[in-house]
């Protein structure tokens, strides 16, 4: 597993005579491990304890160091230990609940608990409205995972998507301030999948689903749709789908095409691909062609298809192009990317129209490396964190639950979609944006309120809302 720039603490013990310390950082050099900190943990005589903090970026390299420093021979440098701050984070977990009220005397307890509590049940049972104005239902959000799809990982299963599934609880926190709990699911059965999640809902505000496979994501999110009135969102499909327009409304902006007057080639026919390419229809592309494992879905074509991909066919691909993403790609001006590593080639971008626009946003690993087409395409975007114009989720889905949950929206709709990715566009003004810079970052609190207000009222133009913004 590919670790960007880990840090890593080896804690040794280190032979008291001068030189050691050399010895050991020569062979952590030699193996491409960037120094950090460098502690004395004990001393005496004969040696020293020291932590060296260590940047790698592979579990190889890790391992590969260890074995060296142990080469030089246990007399000289021991191994003790080797903490991976990734780990370190993770212990115990990354969330926790904490009450908002302090309980300290017996009136305190008399009036969040019993007796007290009662006069609000009561009130609940006769208006149960007022359950979102008394209780946490107003600002919690369920993150909801049968484990079959997990960022990166494929299907590893519930239980080992948690720290995922934490952490997107964290980031729900961080820039929408919404309560946000995981909720595995040990059941890849869409029916059982819905039922249980039905039963379950009157906890929640609102139901992300996350990282559940295609296509029995579409089907869980449209009977879920159906059958709650809280909002329902897939953010796999629909927040990749919202940020990649955002970007792409003002990638557009700096090369001076129209959405309507584009083509378009997209790699991927799983939950985001799809939708990707029924939001940029809605947005006004009409040439889009989108290619999964066995090419370039058309009209008619009988091999490796589903009811998912055949109503796609029905909607895309107006020409009935035949063909590999080679040939998808020859002649458009955007190819967008939500497949898998290295599945393009820089000679592929070459075929593409005047001031190609590449969006290759496969995580880890993005569908081409970013630097060799760097002087081929005009605007180059990724998944990635430690490339420019990232094209993160994060950027929709905290803004876009907290709209909907103060609005009391009953359902998460396309205009609130829609809405949300040109609230993220427009964060950035016109004459700042350049072919580094069309996406705002995560850390831009103004994207996040943005989102929040534009979702808000086209939530209350659609007729979903429920109540009136303060």
């Amino acid at each position: 597993m590919k670790l960007a720039e880990n840090l890593v603490t080896f804690r040794l013990r280190l032979k008291n005579i001068p030189g050691t310390l050399g010895k050991a950082l020569t062979v952590i050099g030699k193996l491409g491990g960037s120094m950090g900190n460098i502690q004395i943990i004990k001393a005496d005589k004969e040696f020293k304890i020291r932590d060296l903090a260590v940047y790698v970026s592979t579990d190889k390299q890790i391992k590969e160091i260890m074995d060296a420093l142990s080469a030089i021979g246990k007399d000289i440098v021991e191994v003790i230990s080797v903490k991976d701050k990734v780990f370190e984070l993770h212990e115990k977990g990354k969330i926790f609940l904490c009450n908002r009220i302090s309980i300290t005397t017996f009136e305190d307890l008399s009036r969040v608990y019993t007796p007290g509590v009662a006069k609000v049940c009561k009130a609940i049972q006769e208006k149960p409205g007022l359950a979102m104005e008394y209780t946490i239902i107003k600002n919690t959000v369920a993150v909801i995972t049968d484990g079959t799809a997990i960022l990166g990982l494929g299907d590893i299963g519930p239980v080992a998507g948690m720290p995922v599934m934490e952490g997107k609880a964290m980031l729900f926190k961080a820039f929408g301030n919404i309560d946000a709990f995981p909720i595995l699911l040990n059941t890849k059965d869409v029916d059982e999948i819905v039922k249980t999640i039905i039963n379950i809902a009157p906890t929640f505000g609102g139901i992300n689903l996350e990282d559940i496979s295609a296509p029995r994501c579409f089907e869980i999110e449209k009977r879920l749709k159906t059958a709650l009135n809280i909002p329902v969102f897939h953010d796999d499909q629909h927040g990749t789908a919202v940020v990649c327009l955002a970007g792409l409304i003002n990638a557009l902006k700096v090369v001076g095409k129209k959405i309507e007057n584009i083509s378009v080639a997209i790699s991927g026919a799983g939950a985001a691909g799809m939708s990707i390419a029924k939001i940029l229809l809605s947005a006004g592309a009409t040439n889009i062609v989108v290619c999964d494992t066995s090419g370039i879905i058309y009209k008619g074509r009988a091999i490796n298809m589903n009811p998912a991909k055949n109503d796609l066919a029905q909607i895309t691909n107006p020409d009935n192009e035949k063909g590999t993403i080679a040939d998808a790609m020859r002649g458009k001006d955007v190819f967008i990317g939500v497949s898998g590593p290295n599945v393009i080639t820089k000679d592929m971008v070459k075929t593409m129209h005047k001031d190609p626009i590449v969006f290759a946003m496969a995580n880890p690993n993005p569908e081409i490396e970013p630097d060799s087409i760097e002087d081929i395409a005009r605007i180059i975007a990724t998944g990635r964190s430690d490339y420019h114009n990232q094209i993160n989720n994060v950027l929709c889905f905290p803004g876009l639950f907290r709209g909907a949950l103060d609005i009391g929206a009953t359902t998460i709709n396309d205009e609130m979609n829609m809405a949300a990715a040109y609230a993220i566009a427009n964060t950035i003004d016109e004459e700042h944006l350049s072919e580094d810079y069309i996406i705002p970052s995560v850390f831009n609190e103004k994207v996040h309120n943005e989102v929040a207000m534009a979702v808000a009222d086209a939530a209350v133009k659609s007729g979903v809302a429920t109540r009136q913004m303060l």
